[in-house]
């Protein structure tokens, strides 16, 4: 069982996997970017950042014997004198300013026809390279909103009084028209009566 193992076998042997390794970690080195697959790709980046870190150090040593095992111990990973030299003299000055992420992996979109793998590319980050932007969560509106009327001050009993005198006054205007309109159902209000002893017309 491979529990615990958070590396990619890429289904091959560890030998085939070492060179497999090796001749990406080359060709990444002479070209700057490479076309591969996802898995080969970030199986790729933790192998090469670690040549780029020693390369890196040995840049740093003052003594010549300390730079030169440096130097063997990478070219024991990718076995490329030419890509070695290279980064060595040349490629490691771009990554002096990072302690990491030398490395950048872009999704590609189709599939690959033959096998339906998924590509990708791998390139190195460049020196003046700003990142991406740190996302702040969700999608905002593009509408701003309107600024807010700051609030006068009022003391509090007299908002409290000028409150109480509104209510009174919307209250007054219900009770009247609630007095007016007869009740659904009730008979309308009788006639003012004639007055006692007043002639009546035959």
């Amino acid at each position: 069982m491979r529990h615990k193992k958070h590396h990619a076998t890429l289904g091959v042997t560890v030998e085939h996997r070492r060179a497999m390794l090796s001749n990406l970690a080359a060709s990444l080195i002479t070209h700057g970017r490479i076309q591969t697959t996802l898995t080969k790709a970030r199986a790729l980046r933790p192998f090469i950042e670690k040549v780029i870190t020693k390369a890196k150090q040995a840049a740093a040593k003052t003594e010549k014997k300390d730079a030169l095992h440096l130097r063997r111990l990478a070219l024991s990973a990718v076995r490329d004198e030419t890509a070695i030299t290279m980064l060595f003299n040349e490629t490691y000055k771009e990554f002096v300013n990072r302690s990491g992420g030398y490395t950048r992996i872009y999704k590609l979109g189709p599939q690959r026809i033959s096998d339906a793998a998924e590509l990708a590319l791998i390139e190195f980050v460049k020196a003046d390279d700003p990142g991406y932007k740190k996302s702040r969560g969700g999608r905002k509106s593009s509408k701003a909103k309107p600024a807010r009327a700051p609030k006068a001050d009022v003391p509090a009993d007299l908002s409290a009084k000028a409150l109480a005198t509104a209510a009174e006054a919307a209250a007054k205007p219900e009770a009247a028209a609630t007095d007016a309109t007869p009740a659904p159902g009730a008979a309308p209000a009788a006639t003012e009566a004639p007055k006692a002893g007043g002639e009546t017309k035959s």
